[in-house]
């Protein structure tokens, strides 16, 4: 009868959706989900309140707001005059209106962090972007410099293994150079030549002369290729009759 004479949409803006008289919280949960305001009248005394408190603190975060429909202490709900009640509904109203308009600038407020949020997290998101494409562009130059550095070092050993060689034939080179440098210079003679002017012969067995030749371990004399080489013509001519001796005394011994 109180809603009945309370003009709520010409004055309020507000349509009644429905009016549960339920004690129930499961029963007030499932019937005011969604709602914008909620009012919730009970008995003005100690259990009614307790009442409303529990009803307050679940269904606040189902709907958008619940105030409570204060009455005189010590009167109940079924018997208070109604046009006291219809006092106490606009007044729950206002209070609902009130509590909304500090809402809406707490709303004000949160949309304007959202998109100052949102701002920043567009910047950070430019920002990632940026340095994933860095990250990307130096991932792969490094995997280039890591190529370059696996070329080098495959370089660097061809050249350490060559260079080992070379060293290697640098030492050859210079332990053949003091060899022969300790050696006085030798002169070159036809072996063929020389062997038929001393013995008025032709040389048969160049490799017998050769042997007989190392055998003697003359440091000043070299026989091959065809050629005598000696520190002089009379040196290479005393050699040769030398081993065309032990020649001779070698073929007498097998004889």
């Amino acid at each position: 009868k109180a809603l009945q004479d309370v003009s709520l949409g010409s004055e309020y803006h507000i349509t009644i959706s429905s009016i549960i008289p339920t004690t129930s919280l499961e029963i007030a949960k499932r019937a005011v989900e969604g709602a914008d305001i909620v009012l919730i009248a009970t008995d003005a005394d100690a259990t009614g309140r307790e009442l409303a408190e529990k009803f307050q603190r679940n269904l606040k975060e189902s709907v958008g707001h619940v105030e409570r429909v204060k009455l005189p202490y010590g009167h109940d709900v079924e018997y208070i005059d109604p046009r006291l009640m219809v006092e106490e509904i606009k007044n729950a109203i206002i209070r609902a209106g009130l509590s909304s308009i500090a809402n809406i600038r707490k709303l004000r407020k949160l949309e304007e962090e959202v998109l100052k949020f949102k701002s920043e997290i567009d910047e950070l998101a430019n920002e990632n972007s940026t340095l994933k494409d860095e990250n990307n562009s130096l991932s792969n130059e490094l995997e280039k410099i890591i190529k370059e550095r696996d070329e080098l070092n495959s370089k660097l050993g061809e050249l350490e293994e060559k260079l080992i060689n070379l060293q290697e034939e640098h030492h050859k080179i210079k332990e053949k150079y003091k060899e022969l440098k300790s050696k006085s210079f030798l002169e070159m003679f036809p072996l063929h030549e020389l062997w038929k002017d001393l013995f008025n012969e032709e040389l048969e067995n160049e490799k017998e002369i050769v042997k007989v030749a190392d055998t003697l371990k003359t440091e000043k004399l070299i026989i091959g290729q065809g050629y005598i080489a000696a520190p002089s013509k009379e040196d290479a001519i005393t050699c040769l009759r030398t081993i065309r001796t032990i020649l001779f005394l070698m073929s007498k011994t097998e004889e």
